[in-house]
């Protein structure tokens, strides 16, 4: 399976959203193959409420007769000012340099690595990050540079300018809080618009608090769940990428609820993750689109 994928042609994908109108899949797909292009996916959606046609497209290159470089400036001028299109322009040849935050606890960033050293995905990740150092073995265990910047209420300015110049530096594509238990402000969020996952339990905002698991298992849930989004300034409430459940019954413990949760919290993270490693997630307004 590996070879195969290392054997892949080189492609472009494209992900569009712009208000609904006839013709749009016709010019898009008259633009790539009149051009050379041979498309391999192509998946739309109407969000008929608020009339907006969203669309991802992917094509080999190997014929394709615009230059790579020149392809989303051939693109915006033809076609994205005249429908109102947003549109990302992608290439499956470049490896996006994914940064972790972690702070003490380990089942989400233990299963992210082992993806990654498995090849499951087509990312780098050239560093973690983390507010603690309780899970530096665990990146020493796989090779990866591990920095600490201990946060406080005083320097918590202070420690995310430093981190925010260590990801420029690194060139990092994307953020994923792997159970990062900071609060992400202003200046990192802006930074990487859309690009910043974070998972957590599906308790709140019933169960909010240091131990939302004792909380429900003292209320008798019959479900638990983890949510899977990217990060804004507004707490929590960023576009969801992914989402899961699983039930609970009368048989189950305080222990058996965290490791049914944390366990959840790994399939949900991953999903989200490689969802936007493959290029498969759209954002309007506070929603997404997650192509299959």
């Amino acid at each position: 399976m590996l070879a195969i994928m290392n054997n892949r042609k080189t492609t472009a994908i494209l992900l569009v959203h712009c208000p609904d109108q006839p013709g749009i899949i016709a010019v898009v797909t008259d633009f790539i193959t009149v051009n050379g292009g041979n498309i391999l996916y192509l998946d739309q959606h109407v969000d008929t409420v608020q009339n907006v046609f969203f669309m991802r497209v992917e094509w080999e290159l190997e014929r394709f007769v615009i230059p790579k470089d020149k392809i989303g400036e051939y693109f915006d001028t033809l076609y994205a000012s005249k429908y109102r299109m947003y549109f990302r322009l992608y290439f499956n040849d470049y490896k996006p340099r994914m940064a972790v935050f972690v702070s003490k606890i380990s089942h989400c960033l233990y299963d992210l690595l082992a993806r990654y050293t498995a090849e499951e995905w087509n990312v780098e990740i050239p560093l973690i990050v983390s507010n603690h150092t309780d899970l530096e073995h665990v990146a020493v265990r796989f090779g990866i540079p591990f920095h600490v910047f201990p946060v406080t209420k005083d320097n918590k300015a202070t420690q995310e300018a430093a981190e925010l110049k260590l990801l420029k530096e690194s060139r990092i594509d994307f953020i994923v809080l792997a159970r990062y238990m900071q609060i992400i402000t202003g200046d990192i969020i802006n930074a990487y618009p859309d690009k910043i996952i974070n998972i957590h339990h599906s308790f709140l905002p019933a169960f909010a608090g240091a131990k939302p698991y004792h909380a429900a298992f003292e209320r008798g849930v019959k479900l638990i769940g983890a949510t899977s989004h990217y990060v804004t300034t507004e707490l929590d409430a960023g576009p969801i990428i992914e989402q899961d459940i699983v039930r609970i019954s009368h048989k189950d413990t305080v222990n058996t609820l965290i490791r049914k949760g944390r366990d959840l919290e790994k399939i949900v993270l991953a999903r989200a993750v490689e969802k936007h490693i493959e290029r498969k997630v759209l954002t309007c307004k506070n929603k997404t689109v997650v192509f299959n």
